[in-house]
């Protein structure tokens, strides 16, 4: 690992040229709130007006931006007289790759409308409306407040036991060290325990099924753009948009931009002629919402055809692909191969005709996609999280897993295993949560279900972990820098109906700083600080090799009555009687935050002080080498055998077969199956039922947005104005409908209904609407949404492998208002 020293930062040119590919307006990317345009600033941190005058500051202090894009960019806040008056971005590196400064996007830059909002909680709130979804409060006291939350928690306990306690996930304050966690989790732990969740709503199914293929526990990431830089002759991103998603300086839009000036050529598989495809793309090849695996099928039996696939690899390092090399067991014609040769159960041969008219991909295209794959070696196939996010995305993550292996592309410089791309974990330690005494777990996208019918819910029926069923539902529930409750879960209305009965979960605390839908729907609401008002450190996370660990210092005092967090959780364990145990003497924010800097450097002492990053505001650190996953693995199996029953990569899973005899499925729909090669299966709402279904034959994705992450960000004026919310429909949809070119339209299902603005596009694959995802509910009288969230409808629907969130597989109609 080397440390990289600090430089000087970038010209002003060279950041709006940045903040250009980045997808940032120039009016916000530029000083806010302002006649004047400040174009840098001195050594002292004091602004320099375009050459000439200055504006005085009391401070600059490092900030950053916790948000969940698989980035965490550092932001500079400058103070006067206690109000943040400037955001500033990184300026502590300079523009070489390993080094480069680290900027922030539309969304971080913009954070001094989120400090000052207007939807700013700005006390604690008790629900008085007669159901939840009243969204009717009455302010509190704090003392009241944590009153009411001790004596509910007590009650909780001794009535129904720890697992009736959940927190629910949420990433608004994803990975900050401190704020991630905000003592909720260890103070169920030393209070008892709790139900827990596994996995997320980014990557729950390829989490999931990953293990069963590879022998990794969570996704097996694959090389690093890095890598792809100096050894890659092409890169196939997947379902896989970094330059939308992660469009800033520590995000891999900047590493994937460097890779197309290297030269590196670079395919989009996508429904949408999203900004990665536009701007570095030299080919986009448009598919309709989960058919990836039968493309995947059709482009093996090109390679079969013309023996183009690596029959080497697949015999010293695989199993399952053929029947020469099949566990034992096995039924006869079971392999990939014979499935795709069409020796298999089905008896279809899946060839590129066969795929044409699943995936709506021509069968030349297919063939030449095919040939190209095959003969680019090394490739790099760079899945997103999109494919795995369809009612049978287990199976679609794991299609595009077996491509790189039959390949030969797995464990070698500029090649890669099919999966995201690979990064630099960061070294830091997180908030200590203890041990939770706990060990049932359920689906995180499950939450619903273990509120509506909890005891009901099985481990061979609903993916229970650690028993064979639930006792409880849940009835204690905290919503923490979390919009799961009207945002981001599946079927919003459903989801809202649930949470009315509060004879099922009978108490909600809901914590933000934004009067978010959610919180509208919780019995108490308490004011969390913002990042600018809280003390803090920040890792790297998804940003390749560059890891980087980002000082928060409180710029300014919380506003309102907002206290932290950790603050929070601190005085509850206070009044149940653990407060010693919970805080060893901790008060405030910056007590938490040096504590647990100081446990990073037990394990890492090459890190810096507290007070030397502060100092510092970014360390920088990156491994010694490119991240190439399975490289050991490559060179020697025998002596590094992988995490699988046979310590090879499975392509066909013994045990998923053994799990597919026992599984339930009740009132099952199609696509409702495990199978143990990652073959098409026809699901519900899919694109055969799209080709039948009259009433509905739309097929309904939602993508990442500009404007936002996910949610966060969501009521921001100015990102609103930059980036108003559109669905993508193409020209031939639109035509039939009669629909123009910013035209209001609705988009419904038996779900729900929601209505937004028209962004008809050639950019869309015919058949296919696409909705960007985390919009704010905006309900009207008849209980149409105006904010345009897709997840009125959504279903929820789980996948059967991981139950999961199969949020990208909806059947919808389009009509002009």
């Amino acid at each position: 690992m080397k440390a990289v020293k600090t430089a000087s930062g970038p010209s002003r040119r060279s950041f709006l040229q940045w903040s250009a590919i980045a997808g940032a307006s120039v009016g916000l990317v530029g000083c806010s709130n302002s006649n004047v345009q400040y174009s840098h600033t001195d050594d002292s941190g004091t602004l320099v007006p375009n050459g000439t005058g200055r504006l005085d500051v009391d401070k600059t202090v490092s900030s950053a931006c916790i948000v969940n894009c698989g980035s965490r960019c550092p932001l500079r806040l400058q103070v006067k007289d206690g109000t943040v008056v400037r955001v500033l971005p990184d300026n502590t590196g300079d523009e070489t790759l390993m080094n480069r400064n680290i900027l922030a996007c539309v969304r971080g830059r913009n954070m001094r409308e989120r400090i000052y909002n207007p939807d700013r909680i700005k006390t604690p709130l008790l629900r008085v409306g007669a159901k939840r979804s009243d969204g009717e409060f009455k302010a509190i006291s704090w003392d009241e407040a944590i009153d009411l939350i001790v004596e509910k928690l007590r009650y909780t306990y001794d009535t129904y036991g720890p697992e009736a306690i959940y927190k629910n996930y949420g990433s608004g304050v994803w990975n900050a060290l401190v704020a991630y966690s905000g003592g909720w989790h260890r103070l169920f732990n030393l209070l008892g325990g709790h139900l827990n969740y596994y996995g997320n709503y980014s990557y729950l199914q390829i989490s999931q099924c990953t293990r069963y293929v590879y022998g990794s526990p969570d996704e097996q990431i694959s090389n690093s753009i890095e890598d792809c830089i100096d050894n890659s002759k092409l890169i196939v991103f997947w379902g896989n948009n970094p330059l939308e998603t992660r469009m800033s300086g520590g995000g891999i839009a900047y590493t994937a931009t460097r890779a197309k000036k290297a030269g590196v050529k670079i395919i989009v598989v996508d429904p949408r002629y999203s900004d990665t495809a536009s701007l570095i793309a030299d080919q986009w090849i448009p598919i309709r919402p989960g058919t990836d695996a039968a493309l995947v099928a059709a482009m093996v039996h090109v390679m079969l055809s013309e023996n183009l696939h690596d029959q080497a690899f697949l015999d010293k390092y695989c199993i399952g692909f053929d029947e020469q090399h099949m566990p034992e067991g096995a039924p006869k014609n079971a392999s990939y191969r014979s499935y795709v040769e069409g020796k298999g159960e089905d008896g279809i041969e899946k060839t590129p005709e066969w795929a044409a008219q699943i995936t709506g991909i021509p069968a030349d295209t297919i063939r030449k996609f095919a040939r190209e794959v095959a003969t680019s070696t090394p490739v790099n196939i760079n899945q997103g999280w999109g494919p795995q996010r369809h009612a049978n995305g287990e199976n679609q993550a794991n299609s595009i897993y077996l491509l790189a292996c039959v390949t030969g592309n797995v464990g070698i410089p500029g090649g890669g295993t099919g999966g995201r791309d690979g990064y630099y974990w960061p070294l830091s330690q997180w908030l200590d949560d203890g041990t939770n005494p706990v060990e049932t777990s359920i689906s995180c996208y499950k939450w619903t279900d273990a509120i509506d019918h909890g005891p009901e819910m099985t481990a061979l029926k609903d993916g229970v972990h650690g028993k064979d069923k639930l006792d409880v539902g849940i009835k204690f529930m905290v919503v923490y820098g979390s919009n799961m409750l009207s945002s981001q879960h599946g079927d919003i209305n459903r989801t809202r109906e649930i949470l009315d009965d509060d004879t099922k979960c009978e108490f909600i605390v809901g914590m933000d700083n934004q009067m978010t839908a959610s919180m509208k729907l919780c019995d108490l609401v308490l004011p969390d600080t913002t990042t600018a008002e809280r003390w803090d450190l920040v890792p790297s996370e998804y940003t390749g090799e560059l890891a980087y660990e980002i000082m928060v210092e409180q710029a300014i005092d919380p506003l309102y009555e907002a206290r932290s967090s950790i603050e929070v959780t601190t005085e509850i364990a206070e009044r149940m009687g653990i407060g010693e145990e919970f805080a060893h003497g901790k008060k405030t924010t910056e007590d938490w935050a040096r504590d647990v800097h100081e446990m990073t450097r037990k394990d890492q002492p090459q890190f810096p002080t507290f007070d030397e990053l502060r100092d510092m505001r970014v360390y920088r650190y990156n491994p010694d080498e490119h991240v190439v996953p399975l490289k050991e693995f490559r060179e020697d199996p025998e002596a590094n055998p992988l995490e699988t029953p046979s310590g090879k990569i499975e392509l066909y899973s013994s045990q998923l077969a053994e799990m597919a005899k026992t599984w339930e499925f009740p009132d099952p729909l199609p696509g409702d199956r495990l199978t143990p090669i990652p073959e098409y299966v026809p699901t519900r709402e899919g694109v055969e039922e799209a080709r039948t279904n009259k009433k509905y034959p739309l097929q309904v994705i939602g993508h990442h947005y500009k404007s936002r992450t996910h949610s966060t960000y969501g009521n921001l004026s100015k990102n609103r104005e930059a980036h108003p919310q559109k669905a993508w429909i193409n020209i031939q949809d639109a035509r039939k409908r009669g629909i123009a070119n910013g035209d209001q339209i609705r988009i419904f299902n038996d779900r729900g209904t929601i209505q937004t603005q028209a962004f008809v596009s050639a950019r869309i694959a015919p058949g296919v609407v696409s909705v960007p995802q985390g919009a704010w509910v905006e309900w009207d009288e008849n209980g149409v949404d105006h904010g345009g969230a897709v997840n009125v409808l959504t279903s929820q629907h789980p996948t059967p492998l991981s139950k999961g969130n199969g949020q990208h597989t909806n059947l919808a109609q389009v009509e002009k208002v």
